[in-house]
């Protein structure tokens, strides 16, 4: 990161850099393309500085989906991305009211600590990039106007940790040559696991498809989605952890959570016409709790490894998706080709689960010329690889 870039940054968090944010977001909602936004910018801006308000205005649209205040903040590319949204910090800060000095390692842009700084006051922030945490700082502001924020420039490495402290950690999954394979991180795991053994407590961000052998028997995984799309996984130790696994949906500011549930092994039975199928929510299955929801809501399985579960009747559930089963048989395109003109079907969406296959390819091959839309579960049976066709809601 040169200085000047750092200084250019510095320059945006500025009054004249909010004035001149202000003024093409005006020339951009009047129709103005970039080309003459930037020359009007450059009246009075240098090159570099009219390229980065207007690379900030196409940060802040894409940011939308992510921050209620996206207009207000400042981001990079790479923070953004990286970035929680605030639907899933908000929920997450959660675990941390009342936690003593609270420590935000590898903060970013401030995702997480501009929801961490809404319900606390002792608020440490640590990046190793000063823009970054020049980003952090500024971003808090927007949410949280004179909160006193400790910033500290530093590998998290060497920031002293004791038991008067509570961490997040959010570890990088990209380096300079781009993104880390499978789950690697930097710092690694086990580092922010051994985290534990000095810290008051501590939550690790981590990739929604973390093996569970990855995670130390007494910490707890949680699996979260924003309604059905599954986002993140994270790691609570012993002090914060409120279960062995969870799987929770966020969405619009409600919150459901899933907790193992004990009792029997949950019933394998075949699909028919005329039952639910039900399409269960990723972070439920790979949480390892589907047994679990089916205990909950008394569905059965239509195969020992497979996610899909069972109803007779239409459950309610925020955990799964359920669609009424029109047609079961084997998987074979010919005939299942048949099928989905016997039944008028059209525009498929093709759920595949436990089968090998490419789904665009598939679905294009099998698309009708109906006028009813159909859900297509392309899955095993009872170890048998079959299509449910269900009517698609």
């Amino acid at each position: 990161m040169t200085d000047s870039l750092y200084h250019s940054y510095q320059w945006l968090t500025s009054d004249a850099g909010t004035v001149a944010l202000a003024e093409a977001a005006d020339l951009r909602a009047r129709g103005l393309g970039d080309l003459k936004i930037g020359e009007v910018l450059r009246c009075a801006l240098t090159a570099e500085q009219a390229a980065l308000v207007l690379t900030q205005l196409d940060l802040r649209e894409r940011a939308r989906v992510k921050f209620r205040h996206a207009e207000q903040m400042l981001f990079t590319r790479a923070g953004l991305e990286q970035a929680t949204s605030e639907e899933i910090a908000s929920y997450r800060a959660r675990r941390y009211e009342n936690q003593p000095n609270i420590i935000d390692l590898c903060c970013g842009i401030g995702g997480d600590l501009m929801a961490l700084a809404a319900t606390n006051t002792d608020l440490t922030a640590v990046d190793l990039d000063p823009v970054h945490l020049l980003l952090a700082a500024y971003n808090v502001g927007v949410v949280a106007p004179g909160h006193d924020l400790n910033l500290l420039e530093m590998d998290v490495r060497n920031v002293p940790i004791g038991s008067g402290n509570t961490i997040f950690i959010d570890p990088a999954r990209r380096n300079d040559r781009g993104r880390m394979r499978g789950y690697e991180c930097e710092p690694p795991l086990a580092w922010a696991i051994e985290l534990a053994d000095r810290a008051a407590g501590v939550g690790i961000k981590a990739a929604p498809g973390i093996p569970h052998e990855l995670v130390p028997a007494d910490w707890e995984l949680e699996l979260i989605s924003i309604g059905h799309d599954l986002k993140e996984a994270v790691l609570w130790s012993p002090e914060l952890a409120s279960a062995t696994r969870q799987a929770t949906t966020v969405e619009g500011g409600t919150i459901h959570s899933l907790l193992p549930e004990a009792g029997d092994e949950v019933s394998v039975r075949a699909v028919l016409p005329g039952d639910w199928l039900l399409d269960v929510n990723p972070a439920v299955t790979n949480a390892g709790l589907v047994q679990d929801l089916a205990r909950q809501i008394g569905a059965e399985r239509i195969d020992p490894e497979i996610g899909f579960l069972v109803t007779e009747s239409e459950p309610t559930t925020p955990f799964a998706h359920a669609y009424r089963v029109i047609d079961v048989l084997p998987w074979h395109e010919k005939r299942i080709k048949e099928a989905i003109s016997r039944h008028d079907i059209g525009p498929i969406d093709i759920r595949r689960r436990g089968l090998p296959g490419d789904v665009d390819a598939i679905t294009r091959r099998l698309r009708g010329k109906g006028s009813r839309r159909a859900v297509i579960a392309m899955t095993r049976m009872d170890g048998v690889p079959t299509a449910i066709i269900c009517e698609a809601q």
